[in-house]
């Protein structure tokens, strides 16, 4: 089972979804604005993608720029400020098994499959 952490008004998010539909897998899709992922599984994802969290931040959000840029936190405090905040996650993130990859370009995920 491959799962997607995905939002729907992003367009590399839906490129990403749509070349792995045509690949065929099988997907857990999960939007995770609406089903926002805890820290822990957050921390799971991390390390199959060999980041820490303040690498996994889109900081060209409104959000960031306002509240958290410049300013120095723990991976901890970053990983609770992306659960409060999920639209500063990265987006999308494939995970496969013990595998993941963030789909900038999208063809990027097919690494992991």
């Amino acid at each position: 089972m491959v799962t997607i952490y995905h939002n729907n008004r992003c367009s590399k998010s839906r490129q990403t979804l749509e070349l792995l539909r045509e690949k065929g897998v099988e997907l857990q899709v999960v939007e995770y604005l609406k089903d926002t992922p805890s820290a822990q599984e957050l921390q799971a994802v991390l390390q199959k993608l060999g980041l820490k969290p303040e690498e996994l931040l889109r900081k060209g959000e409104q959000v960031y720029k306002e509240n958290f840029a410049g300013k120095s936190y723990t991976d901890e405090e970053w990983l609770q400020i992306m659960v409060e905040h999920p639209v500063l996650i990265e987006r999308p993130i494939v995970v496969k098994g013990d595998k993941a990859a963030i789909g900038r370009p999208p063809e990027k995920v097919l690494d992991i499959l």
